[in-house]
């Protein structure tokens, strides 16, 4: 708490006034963690002083609040272009970041708990600088680090608002921001120490060296490639939920399994949701489990005992490979690849259809997608095509992505269906009995065909990867695809694991 106060002084955050007649000053607490490494021993203990900013008034005391936060897909995607191209990555960690937003607002905080005295009676704090907590902080602190971005001759991409990218004497140097997470890459060296010199002038940071843990995400790097994993992540959870000891399932999900929303009886709905949103957040590295966690996600309003029977199984699903994770390669090449899948009126509740795709950069996954569709599809063909536009939609913003980066390659974008029906239609504008419910999606498709940016190709069955991501699937055919797709345990082998 001491070191916390000292920062916040030392920054200048506030200032001591007497309590200004007609203003409702907002609270404040402390918040205690304890920050521990990947190995989960104890690094340090924590205390973070936090303003109640849910007591704040829209047009009083704030106005916006947004801030963007980096993409899991576009870091994977900067991940995939590192492993292919060479590059070090590279980690930095501001420290109290929030702190270094300039408030626009007239703010006053009452004096933080454990730190009143005789001297401060009678007054409150006219907050200078954001605090952790009010409304406006990761606004503000975002607006100051983008300004030093750019006084240092950085970019902002159009794709992902939390990515700065230079060039220099055909040099790149890439950064991207997740609140006070940064991440830098790129093939100058000297820019790369350039930009971590001009965020030590700038602001508080530290330098964690090369990238090892990112948001929970373990980092690995070898001769073989870059590998992502959330091992900790998933024993933690297994020892939370007292299954570490549990008998292993093969696959995450039943294969035709008959969930509805009146599958049992009612259930405990905030441990269902507090363990779903982990394994939410466990898809960041795991594609192989984003189908059933899809599933599983459609019941949180009100969920049963065969919902939660369904989530013990991905759990146990966890419990044989809790190691299991991406292994970014080399392939020599920035080729961008989707595989779109649907499931034709899968659902019991609603007879909606799932799409799913997932695509590839350089031959390694970068973004996956399994979701209910909005709409009730007629036909095969027209669950297909649906997931065929969102596919498309996703490899367009990769270009965008790659092109402000200079290193898209003038190639077509590969599209792989498994369906003829939808290839048909994408390529013949004619059949208007069948695609008249889905014109829009037709049209959009067409012009990228005729425009020569996107190229549909069939794949049988046996080889499409987002099988995986439409429906559950026997044993042996869901280990090939996930290997397909790149996921390895490479503790397996030490632990004896699947």
């Amino acid at each position: 708490m001491l070191e916390e106060m000292y920062a916040l002084e030392k920054n200048n955050t506030w200032q001591l006034v007497e309590w200004p007649k007609g203003k409702e000053p907002v609270g404040c607490k402390w918040v205690y963690s304890i920050k521990c490494n990947p190995e989960g021993k104890i690094e340090r203990y924590k205390a973070r002083l936090v303003a109640k900013g849910y007591t704040q008034t829209r047009g009083v005391d704030y106005e916006e609040t947004f801030a963007p936060v980096a993409k899991m897909n576009t870091v994977r995607t900067l991940m995939s272009c590192a492993a292919n191209l060479g590059w070090n990555l590279f980690q930095m960690d501001v420290k109290n970041a929030f702190l270094h937003g300039d408030l626009q607002e007239e703010i006053y905080m009452h004096i933080p708990p454990g730190f009143n005295t005789v001297q401060t009676e009678g007054k409150v704090l006219k907050l200078r600088r954001s605090l952790y907590g009010l409304k406006q902080s990761p606004r503000a602190w975002f607006g100051r680090f983008r300004k030093a971005m750019l006084k240092l001759g950085f970019s902002q991409s159009n794709a992902d608002h939390t990515l700065f990218y230079k060039r220099c004497g055909g040099k790149l140097t890439i950064l991207i921001v997740y609140v006070d997470d940064i991440v830098i890459t790129g093939d100058d060296d000297q820019g790369i120490e350039r930009v971590k010199q001009h965020l030590r002038n700038e602001f508080e940071v530290k330098d964690l060296g090369e990238m090892r843990y990112f948001l929970g995400i373990e980092v690995s790097r070898s001769s073989r490639g870059i590998y992502l994993s959330q091992r900790k992540y998933v024993l933690d959870l297994l020892s939370e939920t007292g299954m570490s000891g549990c008998r292993p399932a093969l696959t995450p999900i039943e294969q035709n399994h008959r969930l509805t929303s009146e599958s049992g009886e009612p259930v405990d709905r905030e441990q269902y949701q507090r363990l779903v949103g982990r394994l939410i957040y466990l898809s960041h590295t795991r594609p192989d489990i984003a189908f059933a966690v899809s599933v599983v996600s459609q019941f949180m309003h009100s969920p049963k005992t065969h919902h939660m029977d369904a989530v013990n199984r991905i759990i146990r699903y966890l419990k044989g490979c809790p190691g299991r994770g991406l292994l970014y390669k080399s392939s020599g090449n920035l080729q961008i690849e989707c595989y779109t899948d649907a499931d034709w009126a899968g659902s019991l509740d609603d007879r909606r259809s799932t799409s799913g795709y997932c695509t590839f950069v350089g031959g390694n996954i970068v973004t996956w997608r399994s979701k209910k569709q909005n709409v009730v599809a007629r036909s095969t063909a027209e669950a297909e095509f649906r997931a065929m536009a969102h596919g498309v939609c996703e490899v367009l913003w990769l270009k965008i992505i790659l092109m402000e980066l200079g290193l898209f390659q003038a190639r077509p974008l590969m599209m792989y269906c498994d369906n003829k029906a939808a290839l048909d239609i994408a390529h013949n504008p004619v059949q208007h009995c069948r695609t008249k419910h889905i014109e829009i999606d037709q049209h959009f498709i067409k012009e990228k065909l005729d425009q020569g940016i996107i190229c549909m190709h069939y794949v049988s069955s046996s080889n499409q990867l987002a099988d995986i991501l439409t429906k559950g699937l026997v044993e042996k055919v869901f280990s090939s695809l996930c290997s397909k797709m790149g996921l390895y345990d490479v503790f397996a082998h030490l632990e004896g694991e699947c």
